[in-house]
């Protein structure tokens, strides 16, 4: 099971009634987030989530609205006696630029790990996240991310059974360990069956539409994309800033088919984004145009009902 929220739906600046883009998820015990601008902090907390459970902050790229609340939330995982150590994934510079944000939280408990991108794509297993980054296009270098929950195959206790495999190596079996006794082994592959669909979301901002957006969208349970304009007149000023319409990014949905898509990282010229939901869900019916706070349970495939996966708009 994945918990995310979608702590806010700005671009550039924070603005009374909209914070800035920044998304948290939650999986077993481990929280991550993605972009950290100023305030985030403040609609974490407002949302009754909390920093201290962080283990991974992803940086899309080093403008101030994607990281200058950074400061604010170390200090917080500090003084929550936070002893765990951090990663941090980000565009190469991180250490550098984190390392300058630093200078007023130069005393941590706790370590911080530092990832930079250099590749096209790159791929890390984090406690229960796989992740995946790949470069897009904006006037700096900037990545999207993808996040995957990983689900093994059923334990065939009958083929176990047929094997003759002691029941004390049944647990290590399902946790991917190999087992000895004697001259015999025993191997996951030999009692796992075939892994199951797991739980798959990508998020990108601040990006023209290319190409590698809709490949890792693809099928998605759920796609966070810039929608930073609605109104056709401003497509030009789009193209130049190097960031994403609505309609640009319905069409990149269209062709990845997520489950769901939520439109954010909006123009503080921008709005009531909702004005253009009718016209977008003409593009891809599943777009919608999110707002801050809103929340999403995702289950694993089959344990999906009606009260477990939840959109609370």
């Amino acid at each position: 099971m994945l918990d995310l929220c979608l702590l806010g739906t700005g671009g550039m600046m924070p603005l009374p009634y909209r914070w800035l883009t920044s998304l948290v998820c939650r999986c077993n015990g481990s929280s991550l987030l993605i972009d950290c601008g100023e305030g985030t902090q403040i609609a974490m907390r407002k949302r009754g989530w909390t920093p201290k459970p962080v283990d991974v902050i992803l940086f899309t790229h080093y403008h101030a609205d994607h990281i200058s609340g950074l400061p604010g939330i170390l200090l917080s995982m500090a003084n929550s006696d936070r002893t765990e150590p951090l990663t941090m994934i980000g565009p190469r510079g991180l250490e550098r630029v984190v390392s300058a944000l630093r200078v007023i939280t130069p005393e941590l408990p706790f370590k911080i790990k530092y990832i930079e991108l250099n590749e096209q794509r790159e791929h890390f297993s984090i406690g229960p996240y796989e992740i995946d980054a790949f470069r897009v296009n904006h006037n700096v270098v900037c990545y999207g991310y993808s996040i995957r929950i990983l689900r093994k195959g059923r334990f065939d206790a009958e083929r176990a059974k047929a094997l003759d495999i002691p029941l004390k190596f049944w647990n290590p079996l399902q946790k991917g360990q190999t087992m000895t006794e004697g001259d015999r082994t025993y191997t996951p592959d030999m009692v796992m069956g075939p892994d199951r669909k797991g739980i798959h979301i990508t998020y990108c901002t601040d990006t023209r539409p290319v190409p590698v957006i809709a490949e890792f969208a693809e099928g998605a349970d759920l796609f966070i994309c810039e929608g930073m304009y609605g109104e056709k007149e401003k497509a030009q000023s789009a193209r130049e800033k190097k960031h994403m319409t609505m309609q640009e990014a319905a069409n990149l949905a269209k062709t990845a088919q997520p489950a769901e898509m939520w439109l954010t990282h909006y123009s503080p010229s921008l709005i009531h984004p909702e004005e253009f939901a009718d016209e977008i869900k003409e593009i891809f019916p599943q777009a919608k145009t999110a707002r801050d706070g809103w929340t999403k349970t995702i289950d694993f495939e089959e344990e999906e009902t009606e009260d477990h996966e939840k959109t609370q708009c």
